[in-house]
């Protein structure tokens, strides 16, 4: 039984969610918690080698989604569910919305076969509370050319992009009461206050 806390980050690539997932672990561990710190894809040293394969090769739209739910399952079962039932608070950049976004609404894959895989290999496991990262795809372009060199996704067009924010909310409309959404547009340290916003108001 799940006894920790679940936070994950997401957004399209250049939001900025690494740089406050950082911050935020540190603000939890001054406040005594036990804080994991993960990714997807990726996360274990199997999950990792996919990551590779996922960020790297080329492949359809389905491959896609299999690896992805595959590295899945080894980091849940390696990883998030040990940390979970150790009471620990786990903060994971990016996790099934991801999926639901880029190869969903991105990439154009059916969400009845995402929804099958996310049951089969997560059960009814769902995050406490996901930071959904917003902001358009031009100005996240804009971020990721001034940070570093583009991956195989990261190369892809605005409207690309475009149907992944798309993607991201229409998750976030099915599920309001776990998504909270940061306008991540703004300053870091306007985005840092939106973060505690929603933390406060949950008496985190």
């Amino acid at each position: 039984m799940k006894t920790g806390r679940f936070i994950t980050f997401e957004g399209i690539d250049g939001a900025g969610k690494s740089t406050h997932l950082d911050a935020l672990a540190r603000r939890l561990r001054e406040r005594q918690a036990t804080v994991v710190c993960t990714r997807e894809p990726g996360g274990t040293p199997l999950a990792e080698r996919v990551r590779e394969i996922f960020l790297h090769e080329t492949a359809d739209v389905l491959t896609e989604t299999l690896l992805a739910f595959a590295a899945r399952r080894d980091h849940l079962r390696s990883v998030i569910t040990p940390a979970l039932a150790a009471g620990r608070t786990v903060l994971c950049d990016r996790f099934t919305d991801a999926t639901f976004a880029y190869q969903g609404g991105g990439g154009g894959a059916p969400l009845a076969v995402l929804a099958q895989l996310e049951t089969w290999v997560q059960g009814g496991l769902q995050p406490d509370l996901t930071l959904w990262f917003d902001l358009p795809a031009e100005i996240a372009a804009q971020r990721r050319a001034q940070a570093r060199e583009a991956d195989r996704f990261e190369q892809r067009d605005l409207d690309f992009f475009e149907r992944v924010r798309g993607g991201y909310a229409a998750r976030a409309a099915a599920d309001p009461q776990r998504f909270a959404r940061i306008d991540a547009s703004s300053s870091r340290d306007a985005v840092w206050a939106q973060i505690e916003s929603v933390l406060e108001s949950r008496g985190w």
